[in-house]
């Protein structure tokens, strides 16, 4: 699978984004695919998951506000993001994960770097 990601944005506090990341080949329905972001200097952070039925993980520093879906027929996974916080502000990336059959397993595998193929990211800015 290869990407192409739009442009990110920048929000206020309290604002909303949403992402989206299309696929470029035609296994992308086979995939748990999943988004990550990262900030110069640190680690990868995985933020959400969505394996091939539609079944969804997501770290604790987003669960209630990120929500993850994929269009299968589109090729196009998106990350939808509300009640925005500063410490939301980094680089997201969108991943294909290797060797995944469950949502369970995507937030684990990504964290010891099981990626198949990812994006070249989107900035993300979050202001106070």
């Amino acid at each position: 699978v290869r990407w192409v990601e739009p442009g990110g944005g920048s929000v206020q506090t309290g604002g909303s984004l949403n992402l989206s990341c299309v696929a470029v080949g035609p296994v992308f329905s086979t995939y748990c695919v999943a988004w990550f972001r990262q900030v110069l200097g640190k680690e990868r952070e995985g933020v959400a998951g969505i394996d091939i039925h539609g079944l969804t993980s997501y770290a604790d520093s987003v669960k209630g506000r990120f929500t993850i879906s994929r269009d299968n027929a589109k090729n196009i996974l998106y990350l939808q993001m509300n009640s925005l916080k500063p410490e939301d502000s980094a680089m997201y990336h969108c991943a294909a994960i290797d060797l995944c059959v469950s949502a369970t397993q995507v937030l684990p595998f990504m964290a010891r770097g099981q990626l198949d193929t990812w994006g070249q990211g989107t900035l993300v800015t979050v202001s106070s």
